[in-house]
């Protein structure tokens, strides 16, 4: 299916390239210079919304977790930070996030002596980890309680204390449940890091819309864009299950 969705995609584009002149796939014909270089300019996008993915879900996933740990304290005022944290992060649209972090955050730092200037690569960092910690820590949560109680007794039976029981026994097996959903915030990572472009970073959107305003070809470099998060999607859908399958084979 994913093969065939491809194969589409690129069947539209290269034959889009020779039709009418209704169409202006002339922008992105590999068979051309203007073309060519178009298409290398879209591309280059690639390295920084990659890097961007990558750094903002690691440090989502570290965020996550320790979010998710108070929400299983046995004491109800930890399970309440966990709360207000999930709640509060949750609620808030990604767009004004980012905005508030690249226009606000210096600002109340300043405030309190701290002079730092955010560049929108790190802005756009900081407001995706921020964003998908709250998700992610709901995963971690749902995933260590779906571990069967008696697992807990056997730890502590052999004498092992509560940080080594879930640093040894809960948090591996919870993780190869939860590694389909944790792959699925990763791809909602890489979709959302379009936002990033608003504040200049030169991202895949970026690239996209800066040549839009050259060439005057929305339809066509917009399509491309698209194009391009879906390629990139799939590969990582397909790293996702190649993963799966070597956590099945290492558990057996």
């Amino acid at each position: 299916m994913y093969r065939l969705i491809t194969a589409a995609g690129l069947l539209l584009l290269l034959s889009g390239c020779s039709s009418s002149a209704n169409w202006g796939w002339y922008v992105i014909d590999p068979g051309t210079e203007r073309g060519w270089i178009n298409i290398r300019f879209l591309l280059s996008g690639f390295t920084n919304t990659i890097l961007l993915s990558v750094i903002a879900a690691v440090l989502s996933m570290a965020l996550g977790l320790m979010v998710a740990l108070p929400g299983l304290s046995p004491s109800r005022g930890w399970r309440w930070v966990n709360r207000i944290y999930v709640e509060f992060i949750r609620s808030i649209p990604l767009l004004p996030m980012l905005f508030w972090v690249f226009y606000g955050l210096p600002v109340v730092l300043k405030s309190v002596g701290i002079k730092v200037s955010i560049d929108p690569f790190w802005g756009a960092i900081i407001t995706l980890a921020l964003a998908d910690s709250a998700f992610t820590a709901e995963i971690y949560r749902a995933g260590i309680e779906s571990i069967a109680k008696g697992q807990r007794e056997a730890a502590q039976t052999i004498g092992l204390n509560r940080h080594q029981t879930m640093r040894y026994v809960i948090l591996p097996q919870a993780i190869r449940r939860i590694l389909p959903p944790l792959a699925n915030q990763f791809i909602y990572i890489v979709k959302m890091s379009a936002f990033a472009s608003v504040i200049g970073m030169q991202e895949l959107t970026r690239r996209a819309n800066e040549l839009v305003v050259t060439e005057y070809r929305p339809l066509e470099l917009y399509s491309f864009l698209i194009l391009e998060y879906l390629v990139l999607v799939l590969v990582i859908s397909q790293g996702v299950r190649w993963l799966e399958r070597r956590m099945k084979v290492n558990e057996r």
